[in-house]
């Protein structure tokens, strides 16, 4: 299933989103690395107002690459990290901070799954090794915050058009693809096991 989602992404929208539907994003995304995560929740727990603003956008994990001409940036390439670096932060940039969608690569722990549950929020994967597919598919930079982490750290927002695809990974109702395709691999081998098992007897 082919759904195309534009932001501000509301609770209801996440919520209709299941595990293995495919997303287009058009609208605004932020990316947020190691350093930003940890930086943007000192300055929740110090009730210090972020210079940007989440609610109902996505969240990009990702230190992209950029240049910049005649005052202009451009980004020449967009690819996911790894996620599972942002799960000791991202529960809580969930639940105060309204994200509807998270996007990486690699999955997420258990802390960020109770909390899209609870917050109405679901996790996309983006293809890796796709950097330069994905900075197709942003139009322009919009801002760029907390520089002084140096370029891919710093908080990029983007403008972007049909960014995908997006596979829905974690969804709002507990559904987790890593955790189904373990599952499944682990009951294959266990019925091939089986069989092999009963062929010798």
């Amino acid at each position: 299933m082919y759904i195309n989602l534009r932001t501000p992404i509301s609770e209801n929208d996440v919520r209709r989103l299941r595990v293995g539907d495919i997303i287009y994003l058009t609208g605004t995304l932020i990316t947020a690395r190691d350093l930003a995560h940890k930086r943007i929740c000192q300055y929740l727990r110090e009730s210090k107002e972020l210079p940007f603003k989440f609610d109902g956008l996505a969240l990009y994990h990702c230190g992209p690459l950029v240049k910049k001409a005649n005052d202009q940036w451009t980004v020449v390439s967009a690819g996911p990290t790894t996620s599972m670096r942002m799960e000791p932060f991202e529960h809580e940039i969930i639940e105060k901070l309204s994200v509807r969608l998270v996007i990486g690569k690699g999955g997420m722990g258990n802390k960020t799954k109770m909390a899209m549950v609870k917050n109405g929020s679901a996790y996309g994967v983006f293809t890796g090794g796709a950097a330069v597919l994905a900075s197709k598919y942003i139009i322009r930079v919009l801002g760029v915050e907390w520089m002084d982490l140096g370029i891919p750290e710093a908080v990029w927002t983007f403008q972007v058009e049909k960014f995908g695809p997006l596979v829905i990974a974690i969804d709002s109702h507990g559904g987790d693809l890593f955790e189904k395709t373990i599952k499944d691999a682990d009951d294959r081998k266990a019925m091939i096991s089986r069989n092999l098992i009963g062929n010798k007897l």
